[in-house]
């Protein structure tokens, strides 16, 4: 009987040392938001499973997941990535095309009914029978219901495949549709982003590989180890938010000293995503690091929640909801506050050690 390829008959083909192979499975613990004894848990189903048929489908999207995908860094080359989870259709990737990459695609279908993984970039125009996006005279829509209806799991890449961007924006003239609202009957897990971080994309898949099932989900089908905090939580920005030190034009001495860019219309507030954590190409950097403020591209409707330079009328702010303009005095009147606070006790602490000295000496 033929023993089936693994992703570590996969690595070790391609040159990746055991060092190496160890670092994927340990990083891969971590960004998942595992303890370090799950390492070895990775390691196993690394070594011993074998791979997942992946049918990746196009739908309306500019490509920029695929543009992502291909850069994950950590810590091999984009190459082994793809040969990680056995992309057998692509149609940007893959030299085949038209009727001979079709053909491939059925096959797939057949050969691994419910055990191949569907993935989506971009969502499906359902105006006009779809006439919108077609592949091989085909609607994209009727495309994805035929092969979503075998698959063992959907992974809807991006924010087109899983709130529709801007596709979907106002008046959304091909009708739009993430994935979500087509396909209902199968698992599914929403990875938004414009683009997704190539980590979390391949972060997704692992842990499915690893553990038979998909990564905890929020209420928007989004895996909570990469979704679960705002990026305001974790950027290193914050400080100057809470002492109310904001830029308020792209060129002026605050922005350049690196100072909070709400004012700007950042959406980190009520955005949530891994940039400020797992970061962008090889964790160089993140938008608001270079000087961008977050356009909330990992929220539904976030095309349509602009102006994107334009500040949240409301933030919340020590229990209060208060607009940019009076962060600064609110955190000013509270370390003023906290500082009162601290000096009343100290001075009852001591007039309380005074009278106590005062009682030790008299007797």
């Amino acid at each position: 009987m033929k023993k089936e390829t693994t992703y570590a008959d996969i690595f070790e083909s391609r040159g990746v040392n055991r060092r190496d192979f160890l670092k994927f499975c340990s990083l891969m613990s971590v960004y998942l938001g595992y303890a370090s004894t799950f390492v070895p848990k990775f390691v196993h189903a690394m070594e011993t499973k074998p791979r997942i048929p992946v049918i990746w489908l196009h739908g309306l999207e500019c490509t920029c997941c695929t543009e992502s995908f291909i850069r994950s860094s950590h810590p091999i080359t984009e190459d082994i990535i793809f040969n990680m989870i056995s992309l057998d259709y692509q149609e940007t990737l893959s030299a085949a095309a038209g009727h001979q990459l079709e053909a491939v695609r059925k096959q797939i279908m057949k050969e691994y009914k419910g055990k191949y993984i569907l993935a989506v970039e971009g969502n499906a125009p359902t105006k006009d029978d779809g006439v919108y996006c077609m592949i091989n005279g085909e609607s994209f829509t009727n495309v994805l219901k035929e092969t979503a209806a075998d698959a063992l799991a959907v992974i809807a890449w991006g924010s087109c495949a899983s709130f529709g961007c801007v596709q979907n924006a106002k008046p959304n003239p091909t009708g739009a549709t993430p994935v979500h609202k087509i396909i209902k009957n199968k698992l599914l897990v929403n990875v938004p982003g414009c683009p997704p971080i190539a980590e979390v994309m391949t972060g997704v898949i692992t842990h499915f590989l690893t553990f038979g099932k998909l990564p905890e989900l929020d209420r928007l089908k989004r895996p909570k180890a990469f979704y679960g905090t705002r990026i305001h939580d974790k950027c290193y920005r914050r400080p100057f938010f809470d002492a109310g030190m904001f830029v308020e034009s792209f060129d002026d001495e605050a922005a350049n000293k690196g100072w909070c860019l709400y004012k700007m219309g950042c959406k980190g507030p009520t955005t949530f995503n891994s940039c400020s954590t797992v970061k962008w190409n090889g964790g160089t950097s993140f938008p608001i690091q270079a000087g961008h403020p977050c356009l909330g591209c990992s929220e539904p409707g976030f095309w349509d929640n602009g102006p994107f330079y334009t500040r949240l009328a409301n933030v919340s702010f020590l229990g209060t909801n208060s607009n940019a303009d009076k962060i600064g005095m609110v955190a000013v009147g509270a370390a003023a506050a906290g500082m009162a606070a601290h000096a009343v006790v100290t001075a009852i602490k001591k007039n309380r050690q005074n009278s106590e000295t005062a009682k030790i000496e008299e007797g």
